[in-house]
């Protein structure tokens, strides 16, 4: 289970095929024409988009670094003992967990649970890829009320709203998640703007879901089935209005493609769109990850689109409707009634 990015990663041998669509074996997925690499070599981070906070994180792990092997030698020779795995394509000789954070959809260099001393950072109830982006506008906002309230207090009010509406923005509420096997769950809070039967060329015929989030949704985004992950593919693109049909199709997005068990390890998708303010997608999926229903895998950050698009089938029963409110990994969206318990 990756609830969010650990620094525990996925064991070699378990992603030693994970070139091929069918995982160990080699076996191709039912209905799949998912073609390779499964691996997009695009993505050599969670976030591919980049972006200033990512910048000023990355700058600050290089200072962080060069300050624990000055100041800490003893703690920096610990953490290496401690250390699993070997670097890859990782840039740079990590001291601690906290160095893996962009990387976790890479096959590095990893420390087991018990040797991470940062684990409480996904307990705080804020999405942790965005805690960053937290502190430094949330920060700046209550940096402005200070500025204002000192001159008149009612004009730190604008700013705390903003401090409020970042702090909401970036929230990871606790969901309770249906067991029943079968069961389709939203992958984004928002609103259901799509339910359309379509024929995907790689997956054959599919009904897409799409949910358009605000700046008032939480972005983190959630597995809608359980299965373990066979394609990750990322594209650049635009940055158009998120309501927009085809936003979908032209702005930047990610694909994590799912092999389903509870489907006969048929395959289904979910997309990860940018919006016109919301710019940076993220996600720490890897090819031989497994996910269980309603597990976090990514998020999008401001604002956007997410689009789930599972396999047609006589036995799927679709339960939401257009205009629905939806919880990522709570609301059901469908079910496949010909799946057992």
């Amino acid at each position: 289970m990756t609830t969010e990015p650990t620094n525990e990663t996925v064991a070699e041998s378990d992603l030693a095929d994970q070139q091929s669509v069918g995982g160990a074996g080699g076996d191709v997925y039912p209905q799949a024409k998912l073609g390779l690499p499964m691996m997009d070599p695009q993505l050599v981070n969670i976030q591919p988009g980049g972006g200033i906070v990512m910048s000023i994180e990355l700058a600050w792990g290089k200072v962080r670094r060069s300050l624990l092997r000055l100041l800490r030698p003893g703690y920096v020779k610990a953490m290496a003992a401690k250390r699993q795995g070997e670097r890859g394509s990782l840039p740079f000789e990590p001291v601690d967990p906290r160095d893996l954070k962009f990387y976790a959809n890479q096959i590095t260099y990893h420390w087991d649970r018990q040797d991470d001393a940062f684990q409480w950072r996904g307990r705080l109830g804020f999405v942790r890829v965005g805690l960053a982006e937290l502190l430094l506008i949330g920060g700046l906002f209550l940096a402005l009320a200070a500025g204002a309230g000192y001159f008149w207090w009612p004009l730190s009010l604008p700013f705390l709203v903003l401090f409020v509406l970042v702090a909401w923005f970036f929230r990871n509420p606790n969901r309770v998640i249906p067991e029943q096997p079968g069961t389709v769950v939203s992958p984004a809070d928002g609103k259901l703007v799509q339910i359309e039967r379509i024929e995907d060329p790689e997956l054959g015929p599919c009904v897409q879901f799409g949910i358009f989030l605000s700046i008032f949704n939480v972005h983190a985004n959630r597995a809608s089935l359980p299965g373990e992950v066979v394609k990750v593919a990322y594209r650049p693109g635009k940055f158009l209005n998120a309501l927009r049909p085809e936003s979908a199709q032209e702005n930047e997005n990610l694909d994590v493609y799912i092999a389903c068990p509870e489907l006969d390890q048929r395959v289904y998708r979910i997309r990860q769109i940018t919006g016109q303010f919301a710019r940076r997608i993220v996600s720490w999926m890897r090819p031989g990850v497994d996910l269980e229903r309603g597990e976090m895998y990514g998020m999008i950050k401001l604002g956007s689109r997410t689009e789930l698009v599972v396999p047609d089938d006589p036995a799927l029963q679709i339960v939401a409707k257009i205009g629905d409110k939806v919880d990522a990994g709570s609301t059901v969206f469908a079910r496949y009634e010909n799946v057992a318990p």
